[in-house]
């Protein structure tokens, strides 16, 4: 299956704002560690704090899994193409998941449900989108679009709308405002 324009500016979308943090064009552990620090001044978890221990934690298996299967030519890095590669062939089978792509799901699923209630609402989604530089009036209507017009979206529905982001092309699709943005 080719990629379409549609979906690689979805794929690039995450790759330029959720995981090249320092913006050098590829990602790396550099930007995991830079997205550690961010997470965890965000919540308020200082160095020593369990969360903050285990917010490293998580992403270090995140960066390992991610790196051991998009960087095919081994230099340390994860380019653009082997990003797009790597979700392109996720996006046959959702269903079949890689462990640090379940991982990744459900990390960003507990970021965001800052009341650890078991769904995320508006305000929740948009706390953690907007910190990434998403304007929040975005992403409220983004959240708005993902949840279907209910007011939290359950970490079962968070599940499907995570997998339809990375496979479909429907751009009206639920799942496509996971990320807080409502165009490409």
């Amino acid at each position: 299956m080719s990629i379409s324009e549609f979906r690689r500016k979805k794929l690039l979308y995450v790759f330029n704002v959720f995981f090249d943090v320092n913006q050098s064009g590829t990602i790396e552990r550099k930007d995991f560690e830079l997205a550690i620090e961010k997470i965890c001044s965000l919540r308020g978890w200082k160095p020593g704090d369990s969360k903050n221990s285990e917010t490293h934690e998580i992403m270090i298996k995140i960066w390992d899994g991610l790196r051991k299967r998009a960087d095919s030519n081994k230099d340390g890095q994860v380019s653009v193409e082997e990003w797009v590669s790597m979700w392109n062939d996720y996006a046959h089978n959702p269903s079949a998941a890689l462990q640090w792509q379940q991982q990744y799901c459900h990390f960003m699923f507990q970021l965001e449900d800052a009341s650890a209630d078991g769904s995320i609402d508006s305000d929740e989604f948009t706390t953690v989108c907007s910190s990434y530089g998403i304007d929040p009036q975005e992403c409220k209507v983004a959240f708005n679009k993902m949840a279907k017009g209910k007011s939290s979206v359950s970490w079962e529905e968070f599940q499907e709308l995570w997998k339809e982001y990375f496979s479909t092309e429907d751009p009206t699709a639920a799942g496509n405002f996971i990320f807080g943005r409502t165009s490409f």
